[in-house]
Formats: C-alpha cells, structure tokens, sequence
C-alpha cells in the first residue's frame, strides 16, 4: 500500500467516527447508534480533517498510476469542499433535498431493522435526535448571524415538509417506523419514547425555521455569480462557461423537442404534438399501472431484465452487483434517488421512490429510463463496481467521493445509451427518453438563468419572453411549457433548483462532458477503439471530477 491509500484510508476511518450517519450511508459498520454533531464545532472538525489531509496529500508523490487517479481525485474533491465550507456555505445550507435535517431523517431507509441489535440502534437514533437538532439550531442561527442563511422560501418550505413528516394524517414517518419494528418489553419502550422524541423535535425544528429562521432568511433565491461558480465548479468537477453553457442549453432543449415531435408522429400520426402523443399514451391502459406496489413490482422486473441481458454482452456484471432492489420511501417529497450497497453487500444497492400525496396512478411510458438511470447501467453498475475495485482503488474512492457531474452525468450518459443498444424501440419509451432529457437540457437554462438572472436571449428558439432577467416565476413557466411532469413532481424540482444553485445542470452538462470524453477516447484509439472497453476502464477509474476523469483517460 502506497502513501497516498495509508492518507485515504486513515481519512475514511476518522471521517466515519466524525459522520455516524454518513458512515451508516455508506455501509461503514460500527456507527449506527450514533449520530452526527451538528454545532458549528462538529463541523468544524469535519472541515479540519478535510485540511489535514489536502496538508498530507501535497507533500506526497504518487508511486504508480492508480494513486496519480487517486491524488488528483482526492485533492480536487477535499480542496472543494473545503472552499464551500470556509464560504460558508456547508453547514448553512438548507433546501428542500438536503441539509442536516433530511441526512438525519434518510438515514432511517438505510439502517438494519431485523434483529435486536438493529432496533437498539434505531431507538438511539431517535432519541438522539432532539440533541442534534438543537445543534443544528445553534449551527443555522450563528451562520446567520455572519450573514450566511438560506432564501427564506426554501426555510418555509422545508418546514413544510416537516409538517408532512410528523402529522398522524400524512407521512407520520418516526412513529411509522416504530411501528413496522419487532420490539418487546424496555426495548419496545425506548423505541417508542425514541419516535416521540424524534417526531417532537422534527415538528419543533419546523415551527424554529418559520419563527426564527424565516425572519432571517434571503429575500432573494438567486445564488449570484460568486456563489454559483463555486457551485458549479463543485458539482461538475470542472470549470465550464456559464454563458456558453446557458446558450448551448438552448440548442440542446430544441434539438430535443424536435426529435420528440418526430416521435410523436409516429404515436399519435403524422402532423401531432407532442400533447397530444403524451394523451395517447397515458390512455393507455397498457401502459398505466393503479397502485403504487404494483408499480414498484414493475420497476423491479425491468431492473433484473436489464442486469439480466446487459451482463456478458455490454457489460461485465459482477455477481455481487446483480442485486438491485426497487424500494418505495415512507415518505411523500416526490424525489426518486439510488442509495449504494454496503461495503461487504449486506446491503443491496436499492433504487428509491417517494411517491407524492395523492399520486394513484403510474405511466410506464415514463419512467423506462429512470429505471435505467438509477439501476443499470445508470447509478447501481457505476457505484457497484466501483465497490468492487479494491485491488486498485481505496478506501476513500470506493466509499467517499462522489461528484453529481460524473454521477448523475454517467447516468443520464447510460440512458442514451440504452437507446444506441435498442432498449427504446418502443415509440413511447423513447419519448420518456426525450422527455425526461428535455427536463434535464430546461434546467440548465433555468438554474442557470435563475441563480445568475441572465438576459434571456432575444433570438431564443422558442420566443419565450425574449430580452427579460429571469426570475423564479419566469422560471416556473418556462418548466410548465417544455417539461410533462405532474405538477406535483415538476413544483418539487422548481423548488430543488432555487435551493440547491449548480446541482441540476450536473446531469445534462455532465453527459456532455462523457460524451466528450469518449469522442476524445475514439480519436486517440483510432480503429482500436472498444465502447465496452471504454465504459469498463472509465468507471474503474471510481468517481472523479470530470477534469481528472478526463485528465486519467487520456493516459489510458
């Protein structure tokens, strides 16, 4: 083991015991009875190991390639994080997808429920939530103080989602655990007084963001473009003109939009919209599914369908990673996310949606690419054999970095490519393709054009409002006419994006940066280029920034 794997792997072990719950989302063992510090001083220490490490990696020269990858990941992604955090920015932020409260509150899907061991452990959590959201208090109150604080609609609408959490009459989500674990006797006892705890606390963190967070908070959502830069740079793993960015998002929206036309020719006749080819397909009976398990049921089979035929042909499938699991949350936020495996496979790699209040029925037609975007060849292949890879990766690669432009890049990548393969002959799942493309290409001109308040272009395809500033209103429309999300999901995104600046455009800005990468690969392989060669030699690199990805091909 070189110098740089003992710097990795020694941070990972002490990042564990500073980030319990991280460590419990990443398969750590050990940690699942405790739960993070959340005063300014925890993340103190956190951003302090982050420093010492970057100190330890500087002075150290790689020994072979394999830590040349590893150096150049780990101090492009620890030097990032630590410039959000000395912004700032890390232990301030609060949105409607992340923050301190919903890494509490997701930690729950991913804890071991069977045994009496498992249940201790998620009694301690739940009791240890007040103490950490009285931290996390603390935390939130002094950043304000220094003048970092969220826009104050994204602190209402988290405490809105707080609400949802714990009123008996929605998601009820601590004391639905308690309910659905095998406890007796003072177990059974600690278990219920913990969701009490948790359920009490949740709705009081709530009631703080709306009397004493709100009051405080940005009267206007738009990150500006110091903030933004830092933001993008940390979710792309790459610098990128924001101006060429934006204006390539609309060449690439309407490139969509016509290929989608086409395709509604084909499902609806010659000379149809796109609407009105989405009605046909929604009155399909064939393609709409009544209930959520059924739905789930549905995912499932076209999961280990496509792990089934792509393993040996496209790609080669270790046996421990032909194990999705398609999961529904025990909430209702709307979003559908991938959680990995545990580090030893204990724990499957599990595909996760949290189906919206009130949603009953499902459009197949739809959500083919998603199951390839989240299962395979999307996050579950790319994360699966990257845990796979000790023998060339370490620690820290295979359970810590992560970067939503190489991940959520790879994965909407992996969608088109499962068109290239023949997987969406169908005219309707083809159009999902498109469509669920064309919300990505959107949100690049709308976060973007947002966060940035941009002119929008006076020669822009589509005649929107030409030559005014972006705002979150003109935002909202302009996801309203080029998107055919349900309303319930599409509000969700539209507030993700205005709490969460530079997140969105890593998908379709990070697909286009692989498909860069592949361009660039095939020119210098020449005929010796091999598109399953490629795939295998990139995710075996582990997750990167997109510069050093392409950096760590090009010596390939």
């Amino acid at each position: 083991m070189g110098r740089i794997d003992e710097i990795a792997n020694r941070y990972v072990d002490e990042w564990a015991a500073l980030n319990p719950t991280g460590a419990t989302a990443v398969g750590i063992s050990g940690y699942d009875d405790k739960t993070d510090d959340l005063s300014p001083e925890g993340f103190a220490a956190q951003a302090e190991l982050t420093r010492r490490a970057i100190n330890d990696l500087d002075v150290v020269d790689p020994e072979h390639e394999s830590e040349e990858v590893a150096k150049d990941a780990m101090m492009e992604r620890l030097g990032l994080e630590l410039a959000r955090y000395d912004a700032g920015y890390t232990a301030t932020e609060v949105n409607v997808i992340t923050s301190a409260l919903h890494g509490l509150r997701m930690v729950f899907d991913m804890m071991p429920t069977e045994g009496e061991e498992a249940v201790a452990n998620i009694a301690a959590r739940l009791n240890a939530m007040p103490r950490a959201l009285d931290q996390y208090r603390r935390t939130l109150l002094e950043g304000a103080a220094a003048g970092q604080v969220s826009a104050r609609a994204q602190l209402l609408a988290v405490a809105e989602q707080c609400v949802a959490w714990t009123d008996p009459n929605r998601d009820d989500f601590f004391h639905g655990l308690a309910r659905r674990l095998e406890a007796s006797g003072a177990l059974a006892t600690e278990l219920r007084r913990g969701a009490e705890a948790a359920t009490a606390a949740t709705a009081d963190f709530g009631t703080f963001l709306i009397d004493e967070m709100a009051p405080r908070g940005r009267d206007k959502e738009a990150a500006g473009p110091e903030r933004y830069a830092l933001a993008s740079q940390y979710f792309l793993g790459a610098k990128v003109d924001q101006e060429e960015t934006y204006h390539w998002g609309f060449a690439e929206l309407d490139r969509l939009e016509r290929e989608m036309r086409a395709v509604a020719g084909v499902i609806a006749g010659r000379g149809a919209t796109v609407d009105e080819a989405v009605a046909r397909l929604d009155a399909d009976p064939a393609r709409s599914i009544g209930t959520k398990e059924e739905f789930r049921n549905w995912m499932q089979a076209l999961s280990d369908r496509a792990i089934s035929e792509l393993n040996g042909t496209h790609f080669d499938i270790e046996p421990p990673a032909r194990k999705l699991e398609c999961c529904l949350t025990p909430t209702s936020d709307g979003g559908i996310y991938y959680t990995g495996p545990s580090e030893d496979f204990s724990r499957p790699g599990r595909m996760w949606w949290a189906v919206p209040e009130g949603q009953t029925s499902f459009s197949t037609w739809r959500e083919v690419t998603t199951v390839y975007h989240e299962g395979v060849p999307g996050h579950h292949l790319q994360m699966s054999q990257v845990l796979l890879r000790a023998d060339s990766l370490n620690r820290w690669q295979r359970l810590l970095c992560w970067c939503s432009g190489h991940g959520e890049g790879w994965a909407l990548y992996a969608e088109r490519l499962m068109d290239d393969l023949g997987y969406l002959t169908d005219p309707g799942d083809r159009l999902g393709m498109l469509d669920g493309q064309a919300l990505r290409a959107a949100r690049v001109i709308v976060d973007i054009g947002m966060h940035l308040e941009l002119e929008i272009p006076r020669d822009n395809p589509f005649g929107f409002h030409p030559g005014e500033r972006w705002t979150p209103e003109l935002g909202w429309e302009f996801l309203r006419a080029h998107t055919r999300q349900p309303e319930d999901v599409l509000r969700f995104e539209w507030k993700r994006y205005l709490g969460w600046p530079g997140q969105a455009p890593s998908y379709k800005v990070g697909e286009r940066i692989w498909l860069q990468a592949r361009d660039e690969a095939k020119i210098r392989k020449g005929s010796d280029f091999n598109l399953k060669t490629f795939h295998r030699d990139a995710l075996n690199l582990g997750a990167l920034g997109l510069d050093p990805l392409r950096k760590a091909l090009a010596r390939i």
